[in-house]
Parts: C-alpha cells; structure tokens; sequence
C-alpha cells in the first residue's frame, strides 16, 4: 500500500519518492502498456511518458481510487492515443448493418491458447477492439470505459456485445468454438 506520505513527496517533486513509486509500479504498467501496443520499446516509451504525466499531475490524485489504478488509466489512455495516432487509415463499420443481438452461449474447445484468443482480439475491428480488451482483459467497467475512449455507456455495452460475436465469429472459423 502506497502512504499518503509517499504521495506527498512526489506532489514536492521528492526524486526518491518518485523513484520508490516508479520501481513499484514500472513493470505492471509496463505489462499493460505491451497488452495494448505490443512492442517493447513503444510499451516503455508509454510507461516512461505515463510516468511523467503522472508526476506532473500529481494534484490531480485525490485518492478516490489507488494510485497504481489512477496510473492504469494514464498508461491505457496514454496508449490508445499512441495506436489512434499510429493508425493512418481506418473505416468506420456502417452501425446500421450490423445487429444487436443477444450474447451467444458458446463454448471455446478446451485446447485454445491465450494467444489465439489474444490474436483474436487483436483482430477486431479498432472500435470494438478497445472496447472488448478494456472490458475483458484490463477489467474496466462501461462507466469506466465510456470516460477513457469517450462513448456513452450504451455504446460501450453494444460495441462489447458486438465485438464478443465477432470475437466467438472469428475463433468458430479457426474452430475454437463449438455450438452456437
């Protein structure tokens, strides 16, 4: 658990509080930086700039949550900016064509790896994509994902839904999933 004294010192621009709160949180954030843009030296950059932005805005912790989860968001937004920016082109699917419908039951075959599942994900259309890895893998709710990519909440609610069917879609045509 992070002090409250420690958090003063880094809001006094205290290098070793910094340090101390950097060795702490560098890896983990580290990790959810890679889960998002899957390069080493673009996930350290994130973290590094992360880091900085925090310390910066150090006023702006008011406690309401843990300092390792006010980061999170930092690093994840931090992020998703870097791939929107990355990104030269991209086609927003037409919302009219595509059906909401209700969450299939399927099952995923027992030999299925995380990796293929990651993969999958990772081969989502971009708006469903956040949304899916936000809620399913960082364990953000709507509310929480509807603030960091600035949605409503139902359409946080729908692009999951929709982003699971195209997820179940894409495992079923590499026969990871059985039933419907």
């Amino acid at each position: 658990m992070i002090s409250s004294d420690l958090i003063a010192q880094c809001r006094n621009n205290n290098r070793k509080a910094q340090l101390a709160l950097y060795r702490k949180y560098a890896h983990g954030m580290f990790c959810v930086a890679m889960r998002f843009v899957k390069n080493t030296a673009d996930a350290e950059d994130i973290t590094q700039e992360a880091f900085i932005r925090a310390f910066r805005k150090m006023d702006q912790f008011e406690g309401n949550v843990t300092f390792g989860a006010w980061l999170k968001r930092i690093v994840v937004n931090r992020s998703i900016d870097f791939l929107k920016a990355r990104k030269q082109h991209f086609v927003e699917l037409e919302e009219h064509r595509l059906t909401l419908s209700e969450e299939p039951d399927w099952n995923v075959d027992q030999e299925v790896q995380v990796n293929e599942v990651k993969a999958a994900i990772e081969a989502l259309p971009e708006k469903y994509q956040y949304v899916v890895q936000l809620y399913l893998v960082e364990g953000y709710d709507h509310s929480e994902i509807s603030e960091i990519l600035d949605l409503k909440e139902t359409t946080s609610r729908s692009r999951l839904m929709r982003g699971k069917t195209y997820l179940r879609e894409l495992l079923k045509n590499k026969s990871y999933v059985t039933g419907s």
